[in-house]
């Protein structure tokens, strides 16, 4: 009982099977479990999340995030985590769903620093831009968003880099959904609200950006 209590991977593992997730493989929970003790070690002197407490970044964040890059259309080869902070979805994304190619842009540099530590323990195909996302050249099968300040201008700079038939990933909540998905454009359709496990609110909002448009 106390090998239970004192492993983040093994409580990762109850609180998924409570929120009705499928497990992760031995791989994965030890990368887990190596991504929350970089992340203790990091937030004692990087503001990285307010949430402090194992069982809260646990469920909000790994257990959120997980879920998230399930409920992920497939198809998508690269995918942009519009203001990363502490890598939430990225990291989960590149760990559940190695195929799809991850950056992380995130304009703080000690949270970027943070993610560039977190790629090299974890030895995943991730890479991490130390700067706003809009400076990035490229376009993306998906961009999300996660907590990102002034999420509704948020929305708007990253459904730019949306390419045409590409996804915009936003995880918020059913008060704030209508607000975020106007402003990303007309140019995109909401086909999927999905449920997220943690909160009665908490959703993942896939919008589609239709072929034939061009980013500005």
């Amino acid at each position: 009982m106390s090998e239970a209590v004192s492993s983040p991977g093994l409580r990762l593992s109850a609180f998924l099977e409570d929120a009705g997730q499928l497990p992760l493989d031995k791989r994965q929970i030890h990368q887990f479990e190596e991504y929350y003790s970089l992340l203790i070690r990091w937030n004692a002197r990087v503001n990285l999340t307010a949430i402090r407490d194992e069982e809260g970044i646990l469920t909000r964040h790994f257990v959120e995030s997980i879920a998230c890059a399930r409920l992920l259309p497939a198809g998508i080869q690269t995918l942009l985590d519009f203001g990363s902070g502490a890598g939430f979805p990225g990291i989960p994304i590149a760990l559940c769903r190695p195929k799809i190619s991850v950056t992380l842009a995130e304009s703080q540099g000690k949270k970027a620093a943070f993610l560039q530590e977190a790629v090299r323990v974890l030895d995943i195909s991730a890479a991490v831009h130390s700067g706003r996302a809009e400076a990035l050249h490229a376009l993306f099968d998906c961009v999300i968003l996660r907590a990102v300040d002034r999420m509704e201008v948020a929305a708007q700079v990253a459904a730019q880099l949306v390419r045409p038939g590409g996804w915009l990933a936003l995880m918020t909540t059913g008060n704030e959904s209508d607000a975020q998905r106007a402003i990303a454009g007309a140019e995109f359709t909401w086909p999927q609200l999905l449920p997220l496990p943690g909160s009665l609110d908490r959703l993942l909002a896939l919008g589609i950006r239709e072929t034939g448009t061009a980013s500005a």
